[in-house]
């Protein structure tokens, strides 16, 4: 597997495997079995997705140690708020049994994202999450909120 090193100093793998539109729970874990099992290391889900659940049932279950994978969650636009994103991490590590998340973003640029991010920056601090970001933002967008941001939004150097 290549890696790529975001600005952080956190590698991440260049390939993964997603789960969007993936909703049957046992169709969902069974996919991450396999993916993890043909050599994925990286798993790609969301909020929005409802399936993080199976995710997190298919890592306690593939014996790959919990250090070796790369796993990316993302928040969704009803809980783009400072306090809405706070119980949006919390669920999503909840829902995949984990202690971190290596790469935590905001889904869309709608709502108060930009004190979603502010909480986002809070667990980065806390070491909940290993990196943070967002994805689907316009430049216009993205250069705003990184004006108003203390942990820039991962880049890939």
């Amino acid at each position: 597997m290549e890696y790529v090193t975001l600005n952080n100093g956190v590698k991440m793998p260049l390939e993964g495997f997603g789960v969007f539109q993936v909703p049957d729970p046992a169709q969902c874990e069974q996919a991450v079995l396999d993916a993890i099992e043909s050599g994925y290391r990286l798993i790609d889900t969301a909020a929005a997705y409802m399936n993080e659940k199976a995710v997190g049932e298919a890592i306690k279950k593939c014996g790959v140690p919990r250090e070796e994978l790369f796993i990316t969650t993302k928040l969704w636009v009803q809980d783009a708020t400072y306090e809405g994103a706070k119980k949006a991490i919390q669920t999503s590590l909840d829902n995949l049994g984990l202690d971190y998340l290596d790469l935590y973003l905001i889904h869309q640029p709608l709502k108060d994202y930009v004190g979603a991010y502010r909480a986002m920056e809070e667990a980065y601090k806390e070491g909940k999450l290993k990196a943070i970001g967002v994805c689907n933002f316009y430049p216009a967008r993205l250069a705003d909120l990184c004006e108003t941001v203390e942990v820039m939004p991962l880049l890939i150097r």
